[in-house]
């Protein structure tokens, strides 16, 4: 591997024009087919091997009006109070309103009538209307959607209190893109790090070339695969963090063969040969973790982790070719602060005579020198932070889950005021059988049996297709969508279809957005536990080839857990419990996206693996090396400390810039990950990790040589590549001779 990469190194450097020429027209040629593409981003969602979805999958076929993909809204209006809506003025206005909404647009296929189709409350305050379109959201254009603005303001000058809700509404517009936060707090960083502008660039330009890619190859591909809209925003978030960190490590380690007194050419191949082959590693395991999301047999989780994985592919494709063509255009203006002006090495800075204290080299005296209490106090502190994580719930974000000041929220806050919370939530229970006779008096019979369950506030009269075959029995719960006594009525309605089944054969089943939900959490609570068990699975078998080593990989594991735990117990806390809410923007709190927990810990476990690569390699290194245990770790320390703060600085930036975003689930994973990335590499990876390293000495390097004999080698740091590659001595330069102190002070 570290060869290969030397020699592809050499390559892209002596050959930059070439490289960055065809990168170039890979990146235009994508960017045309994505212009190119009319179709949009797909908002379905399917549950398969479910009983909503098998009951969602039939009314497709037995109600297809039922079922049919036009944008819908629902508007509802409240009299002013102490009046009614069917009251003369009242009514008058709610008239206009909806004759208003009628003509706002040719799309529009109906209004309803809340006179004529009952959809007014038992005290006459309030009422509501449905609007159905001919054409699907995504077709709907701002036209249309002023329209319907116009139409509510309408009501409102009139003294009414209109709301809307539905997918015909157009969405909130975010005021700077989530990307271009995160973006511009990694280039300070970079900047901070580096001391140079052009080396700062560098990974900026590549990690912009990835994600250019990567995000048009899914536009492109979009509509083909029914991709959702927040696959994009995941795997552009992703392809930044992993773009810039990857051509971070190559140009510090580049940086690093300077000083060591390589000339630019041979400094950039071995960077590319051992900073390169760490990235390779690091890349397959995130790739590795995200596609394993397929696992779960969710169609949305499955495209997400997929097409993030794709973009993480293009970020290491990039970073081992683009980065040192690059080099090749900036081969010592990249330097930046480690040369004089005069291309002189820097000195280094000494008190004393001894080289100065840096904050790297007092912490890593602070966890040696007592490394039991330091491990007990972080493990300690991140079990206090994975405490809220017992009442994580789960849930699929609604109109109740949005800002209180959004008119969607309000709509479903009057409509629960007025027709009861479960009204939000209702249950469509389906009953068909070949016989419709049969279908008829099931139907019948199962209607009257769940009208006196608990917990129910109505049912409606069975509504069957022409066949005849097929009923739809509607039922609104007392409570909630949320609550779990809806959840404890979705089983109690289908331990009645059970016995009604028994009985005379014919099927029913209970679906809604309710029961999918409820199924969506089932689901991913019983995914959780085996994925974890794949997931860290992997994590010991890859490092147990990579370190030579029994307790490194248990010790890499069990820190994933922990800050995977933490970071969830972060997420309730804030997301769901609502503490420090304001301070994040956020003004609705609720359950948990169902798919929040598995998604976090496949890419989790990937970045963990980065941090814990880059650091560990060069402790491993050092003692391989001939040095004892407690110098390899200080030593390997020293030298990754620096980037790997860089590095998780990039990606927090990153990460928490998506707090921003209106969508839900990108909102809170950006706000998970970053505590994620924080807690992972500060704590676990540069706290944990060397104090259970310096506690574990030797035999922390220890393999039984039975499993050494059949494991393969790998070379991560390049150990061989001299061996490999005889030009590599002649390259070097008389700095190495005088220099040598320089080496990992990037």
């Amino acid at each position: 591997m570290a060869t290969f990469l030397h020699r592809i190194g050499r390559f892209a450097f002596r050959r930059r024009w070439l490289v960055v020429v065809l990168w170039a027209v890979v990146l235009g040629a994508v960017g045309a087919v994505a212009a190119g593409t009319t179709n949009t981003a797909s908002s379905n969602f399917s549950l398969p091997g479910t009983e909503s979805q098998r009951a969602f999958d039939l009314l497709d076929e037995k109600f297809p009006a039922a079922n049919a993909e036009g944008a819908s809204a629902r508007v509802v209006v409240r009299a002013p109070q102490g009046e009614r809506v069917d009251g003369g003025a009242n009514r008058a206005a709610m008239e206009k309103v909806l004759a208003e909404l009628k003509d706002s647009s040719s799309r529009v296929a109906q209004v309803s009538d809340p006179f004529a189709a009952k959809t007014v409350s038992a005290d006459g305050v309030t009422a509501y209307a449905q609007i159905t379109y001919t054409v699907g959201a995504a077709d709907l254009t701002d036209a249309d959607h002023t329209g319907i603005d116009e139409a509510l303001e309408t009501g409102r000058d009139q003294g009414l209190t209109v709301e809307a809700s539905g997918d015909a509404l157009a969405e909130p517009e975010q005021g700077m893109a989530a990307e271009a936060i995160g973006f511009l707090l990694a280039a300070l960083v970079l900047v901070v790090t580096f001391g140079s502008l052009v080396a700062a660039g560098f990974p900026l330009l590549t990690a912009l070339t990835g994600v250019g890619v990567s995000t048009s190859l899914i536009t492109a591909v979009s509509a083909t695969f029914e991709l959702d809209s927040s696959t994009s925003a995941l795997a552009s978030m992703l392809g930044i963090a992993v773009g810039i960190d990857y051509a971070l490590f190559i140009v510090s380690r580049y940086r690093a063969e300077r000083a060591d007194g390589y000339d630019a050419k041979e400094a950039a191949a071995r960077a590319n040969g051992t900073a390169g082959s760490a990235v390779v590693f690091a890349g397959v395991t995130v790739i590795i973790a995200l596609a394993g999301l397929s696992v779960v047999d969710l169609p949305l989780l499955t495209a997400m982790g997929l097409a993030a994985a794709g973009a993480v592919v293009v970020a290491v494709l990039v970073a081992i070719t683009l980065v040192p063509a690059l080099l090749s255009f900036g081969s010592e203006r990249v330097l930046g602060r480690a040369r004089k002006r005069g291309g002189e090495p820097a000195p280094v800075k000494t008190v004393n005579g001894a080289p100065r204290a840096t904050v790297g080299r007092r912490w890593i005296a602070l966890v040696m020198r007592r490394p039991a209490a330091v491990l007990v106090l972080a493990v300690v502190a991140l079990g206090t932070l994975a405490l809220p994580a017992a009442d994580l719930k789960l849930g699929l974000p609604d109109d109740g889950s949005k800002a209180p000041s959004s008119t969607q929220r309000k709509a479903y806050d009057l409509l629960s005021e007025s027709f009861g919370p479960g009204f939000n939530g209702p249950l469509i229970v389906t009953v068909d059988d070949r016989t419709p006779a049969t279908a008829a008096g099931t139907a019948a019979s199962l209607g009257k049996a769940i009208a006196a369950l608990p917990d129910v506030k109505g049912v409606s009269p069975a509504a069957f297709n022409q066949a005849g075959d097929t009923a739809i029995i509607t039922v609104v719960p007392g409570s909630g969508p949320t609550t779990d006594a809806t959840k404890d009525l979705v089983a109690n309605i289908r331990s009645l279809a059970g016995k009604s089944q028994a009985e005379n054969g014919a099927r029913a089943m209970v679906t809604g957005t309710t029961a999918l939900n409820i199924d969506v959490s089932d689901k991913f609570s019983a995914a959780i536990a085996p994925y974890l068990v794949l997931v860290v699975g992997l994590a010991f078998l890859v490092l147990i080839l990579v370190f030579r080593s029994i307790l490194v990989p248990v010790k890499a594991a069990l820190g994933f857990l922990l800050s995977v735990l933490a970071s969830l117990g972060s997420l309730v806390a804030v997301f769901q419990w609502g503490w420090l809410k304001d301070l994040f923007g956020l003004e609705q709190t609720g359950p948990i996206m169902s798919l929040m927990p598995i998604l976090m810990v496949g890419i989790v476990f990937g970045l963990a693996m980065d941090y814990q690569v880059f650091l560990v390699t060069r402790m491993r290194e050092a003692y391989v090396h001939g040095a004892d245990p407690r110098m390899a770790v200080e030593t390997g320390f020293r030298h990754s400390a620096k980037v790997v703060t860089a590095a998780a600085l990039i990606m927090i930036s990153v990460f928490a810039g998506f707090i921003g975003s209106h969508e839900a689930i990108i909102k809170a994973l950006g706000f998970a990950l970053a505590v994620a990335v924080a807690l992972d590499a500060f704590v676990v990876r540069m706290t944990i990790v060397p104090a259970v390293l310096t506690l574990l000495g030797k035999h922390a390097w220890t393999l039984p040589r039975w499993i050494d004999r059949i494991l393969p080698e790998v070379d991560i740091e390049g150990e061989k590549l001299a061996r490999h590659d005889p030009e590599a001595e002649a390259d070097r330069g008389p700095a190495a001779e005088t220099t040598p102190q320089l080496s990992g002070r990037y």
